[in-house]
């Protein structure tokens, strides 16, 4: 009966599977986007017709996911996941407003809502502590690690005292739950962070890679797309920019490795691995951000030189 998808035969029951993914809402690669869609100093390259206050890739983004509760999942649904920024996914941000309903949507089928600041923060993203702040929403459950104890293995979790509740009624531990070590260094993290301004430093440094970043896009047709936001930062590489094509694998390693052997390490993410990952220290000064720039555009030009 579940292949039919027909709301006359849907049952209030978890799918085999268990998840389902839906299209990610990406401005620049995505079938939908425009050039004031980003919650970013810089906007895509692409064309945008939307009047002010509205924005058509987002309904259609919204549009495509009301038709995935409809025809893919049951009538009441556990939970949905998603990171304000995307990660590993190639720092995708998604239009302004999506976030903000699709909790509305998830919650009305019974569903909580999941926020994964494992990357996001802490700061990192400059304008607010925890990304989801800067989509104006509320989680009811938000996991977070990494920056949490700068390094030292943690992770943690925190949601609502109805959810919290509900752990005591079946058997549930974790074998390295409530390290005192750890905890001790995160504090000493989460004080370190507000006595020394790493949120501003993010917001300041970051915005101003950005825009450089930015300057660069403009300069090189194999750079499609600048985004993020403070020091959460991609940058995707394409064939050229009319056609948004993926840079081939081999000339992503080819620049990556180049800015390796100069002293600076960037990450590869997206679907891809088209998406340079730019997330520095947020301790990094504007000093730092300049070598950067030199490297990766020296990485730039010897590429195109051999391409």
């Amino acid at each position: 009966m579940g292949l039919t998808s027909n709301a006359a035969y849907k049952y209030p029951i978890a799918s085999g599977l268990g998840c389902h993914t839906t299209m990610c809402p990406d401005v620049f690669q995505g079938p939908w986007g425009g050039s004031h869609c980003r919650d970013s100093p810089i906007q895509t390259i692409r064309d945008c017709s939307c009047s002010p206050g509205c924005c058509q890739a987002n309904d259609m983004y919204i549009g495509q996911l009301k038709e995935v509760f409809a025809t893919c999942v049951p009538s009441r649904i556990a939970a949905f996941f998603g990171e304000p920024i995307q990660g590993v996914g190639g720092a995708v941000q998604y239009p302004k407003n999506y976030l903000k309903e699709t909790y509305k949507l998830v919650r009305e089928r019974g569903g909580v809502c999941i926020a994964d600041e494992v990357q996001t923060g802490f700061g990192r993203t400059g304008s607010h502590f925890w990304g989801f702040q800067g989509h104006d929403v509320m989680p009811d459950i938000v996991t977070m690690a990494k920056g949490i104890a700068n390094g030292y293995p943690m992770g943690a979790l925190v949601t609502t005292p109805e959810i919290a509740a509900s752990f005591a009624k079946g058997v549930h531990f974790n074998t390295f739950g409530g390290n005192p070590v750890a905890c001790a260094i995160a504090s000493s993290v989460l004080d370190t962070i507000r006595e020394d301004g790493t949120q501003q430093n993010s917001a300041d440094v970051g915005t101003y890679l950005l825009k450089e970043l930015a300057k660069l896009r403009d300069k090189y047709e194999i750079i499609g797309d600048v985004r993020g936001k403070g020091l959460q930062i991609g940058v995707e590489m394409v064939r050229d920019k009319a056609s948004r094509q993926p840079l081939p694998a081999d000339a992503m390693r080819q620049i990556f490795e180049c800015t390796k052997d100069m002293g600076v390490l960037i990450g590869m993410g997206g679907v891809y691995g088209q998406t340079f990952r730019i997330k520095p220290p947020m301790c990094i000064t504007k000093e730092d951000a300049d070598f950067f720039l030199a490297v990766f555009r020296h990485a730039l030009e010897s590429y195109m030189e051999q391409r």
